[in-house]
Order: C-alpha cells, then structure tokens, then sequence
C-alpha cells in the first residue's frame, strides 16, 4: 500500500497517506474522508487499528499496518474453511451475503466446503475509490479486488508505462467486443474512477442476476464482451494526484519549467516523458508535429508534444498492440470535459452505424454529437482506430469545467457516463 514510502506518522501528508485514510475509514476506525493530512484524527485511528490487530501501541504506520491495512483497499481477504463453515456463516461473519460469497468463490461447491481450501471473502464495501484522488497504486488494488470478487472477469497486464508502471485490462462478457480505455491524459484521472466504478456496478449486477441501468446485466454481457483500460497513463495520473517519487516528481517539474503558463502540475497531460499520449498514435503524426509547433511545443511538454515518432511511448504502443489483438467492433476513449461525443472528422468516411450510435450516446449522457475538427484528428487514439480500423470510434469529453475535474463532480459524472457506455453496448452490431 505504501511501497517505496517511509513510515507515515503526525504531520506526513500526500497519496500514500490518502490511502491509509481511506482503508482506516473502511475498516471502521475512522468516519473522515481521505485528505492527505497525517493529523490527530489520523493518529487516532492508527491507534485503534494496531490495537485491534495486536500491534504495539503507536501512532504511526510502519510496515506491519499497511501490510494489514492493503487489505481494505484490495476488498477481500482469503481463509482456510473449516468444519461447519458456510457461505452463509462466512458471509455473516464478514458482513456480507452468501451469494457474494458464492459469487468470488465458482469453483467450491456450497453442499460440500472441504476442510483446509481456501475461499475468498470479498468486504462489504465496493472497492473503486471515490472519494480520493486515484493514482496507480489505488488502481492496481481496485482491478485485483474486482478481479477476485468476479472471477469471471479477466486482469490482464498489457503493457507498462515509462516508469515500469503496470498497465491493466479488464475483460468480460460474450459478445462483441468493446474497448474503452480511460486517463489517457494525466490530469483527467477522474475517467479512471469511472470506468473502475461501471466495472464494479455491472459486474456486481451480472453477478446478482440483476438489471444495470435498468437492462439486463446479463443480457448486456451476451451482447458486448467489455474490454476497459483504466488507467492508460499512470505515471502521469501520479503526477497530478501527488504520487510520483520526488525524483521523478522534479524531472518533470524541470519540462513544466518551460511551459509557465500551465501550472503545474495541475495542468500536465502527457505521460511522464512529456509525450502527449493522445497524440502519439500513427495517423497523421507529422500534421499533430506541426499543429503545435506554433504554439511553442516542440518537444517535451506537460501536453500538446506528440513525441519523435509515432508509438515512440511504451503506453500508446502497448494500447495499440492490444487494440490490434482484440480488434473490437468499437473504441470509447473517456476523456473531460466539454459534454461532448465526438464521432468523426472530415478526414474519415464514417463508418456504419457509428452516427447512429454516437447520437444515441450522446442522448443517453445529455451531451452533442459532434465531429472533429480536421486541425485536431491528428495522432489520437480514436483517430487511428478509424483510419485503421474503419469502425466506430468515440472519444467522449465527459463533464464540463476545467480539468482536473473535482470529485464533488462525480455523481454527475456518473449519471452520464453510465448510461452512455450502456447505449453503446445496446448498440453493438
């Protein structure tokens, strides 16, 4: 939970203690919300956790808390069954029901729990965290509490990001195939959040042989088989929510330097080398060179830099190795904000279907359908995978403000966004 940081105690502050907040406040030592401050509530509550595992009294977080506490955040535990144990008694002892139970654990049969196998018990509480600022280590615990909880979700590892950084895939259902990836710019880490969150909410409605966002979640999961990349940008994600080591922090403090304009590092996009992902893909690359030329960017920059050469950043090459392997019918790249689904630009032929569908979205979010400028269809994600793929490709500007959108935003963030990806699921032809 807190790898690569010293003991945290009064007066620490930053990601690493957020994080021991908000497993403290999951594991019912503590009622405040995560704010990066180690002050005397904090200590309180490491009090009170140490006392109740049988550590030495302390009000610090060393070693064997967060070792304890990286439990909350992951959202399960696993123990050794034991004679007379249930999924019902399991779930009651945990506070949560057997069908959840049942739901982490397909391989154990209900009528005959043998002594000694081990089961997973997922906590009651969801994993994806909303009331934090995300950053890679949070995600990296919230796919593999997913991942254990419905273990008919698949976690791959497609890559690796600048700094060794894992890239995470989440997949699951049976139909065609959907790709929407997230936080491909660092300071829209929100996206994260929210694809994490329909991750959690559809799967634990498929799991309950229930409806999501009023269709069936198993008939949607027929339909569509989802294959969501949350975190596209680590590093970068690190970087604006506080998580970067200090060494890494001040190289890029050094490329923000001669971008005074943009604060730091609240205005930074691209990935920790200074590339701007969302325009390092191979389709018009030079036209992405050249457009920003003008504006001063002309190599490592808190955006708008789309790198020597196309692919030249290992999170783009990675995510376009994997769109080319799983070669889906549609891409959803979330971004914020502007309340908008762009659909196509002049340079394109418009796929079939993809109008139709981008409207619908559109319709489903509350936001416009619109197509993109030709002066900005250069090197995305999005842009590629039309020109390469001819399908429907969307990038949705989720949200309207200035970014980094704040979490007070996230219900109606939400309150669109889910609906949106649903349209498209319904939609997939």
């Amino acid at each position: 939970m807190n790898k690569g940081f010293d003991t945290l105690r009064y007066g620490s502050q930053g990601a690493g203690v957020r994080r021991l907040q908000l497993a403290l406040c999951r594991a019912g030592f503590s009622d405040d919300d995560p704010d990066g401050e180690f002050g005397n509530s904090t200590v309180k509550a490491v009090r009170l956790f140490r006392a109740a595992h049988g550590l030495e009294p302390s009000g610090e977080a060393d070693s064997a808390v967060f070792e304890l506490a990286n439990v909350y955040l992951e959202g399960f535990i696993r123990v050794r069954l034991k004679p007379r144990d249930t999924f019902y008694r399991l779930g009651k002892k945990f506070g949560v029901s057997a069908d959840a139970v049942a739901a982490a654990n397909p391989g154990l049969d209900p009528a005959d729990l043998s002594q000694g196998r081990e089961a997973v018990i997922p906590l009651p509480f969801a994993v994806t965290p909303k009331k934090t600022p995300i950053d890679s280590a949070l995600a990296a615990c919230a796919v593999r509490g997913l991942a254990a909880r419905y273990p008919f979700i698949r976690l791959e590892e497609y890559g690796k990001s600048v700094l060794g950084r894992p890239l995470f895939a989440l997949s699951f259902g049976r139909g065609k195939e959907l790709l929407i990836s997230a936080a491909v710019h660092a300071n829209e880490w929100i996206t994260a959040t929210l694809l994490l969150d329909f991750a959690e909410s559809i799967a634990g409605a498929y799991a309950g042989r229930g409806t999501f966002q009023g269709r069936s979640a198993a008939a949607l999961l027929s339909r569509v088989r989802l294959t969501l990349c949350p975190l596209a940008n680590p590093d970068g994600v690190d970087l604006v929510t506080g998580a970067l080591p200090r060494g890494a922090y001040e190289a890029a403090r050094r490329i923000a330097e001669g971008h005074p304009d943009l604060p730091f590092p609240s205005g930074w996009k691209a990935n920790i080398s200074g590339v701007d992902l969302n325009l390092n893909f191979p389709v018009r690359h030079g036209a992405a060179l050249a457009a920003k030329r003008p504006l001063g960017v002309s190599g490592p920059a808190p955006r708008d830099w789309a790198g020597e050469a196309a692919l030249c950043a290992p999170e783009t090459s990675a995510l376009a190795d994997l769109t080319k392997r799983l070669d889906p019918f549609a891409v959803i790249a979330l971004h914020t904000q502007g309340g908008e689904v762009l659909w196509k630009s002049d340079l394109e032929e418009a796929p079939a279907g993809a109008e139709r569908m981008a409207e619908a979205m559109a319709e489903a979010a509350g936001y416009e359908a619109r197509t993109v400028e030709s002066e900005h269809a250069n090197g995305g994600w999005r842009d590629w995978f039309a020109a390469e793929f001819r399908r429907p490709g969307f990038t949705v500007e989720a949200g309207r403000g200035a970014n980094p959108l704040p979490l007070s935003q996230y219900g109606e963030l939400r309150a669109e966004v889910f609906p949106l990806i649903v349209t498209a699921m319904r939609l997939a032809q």
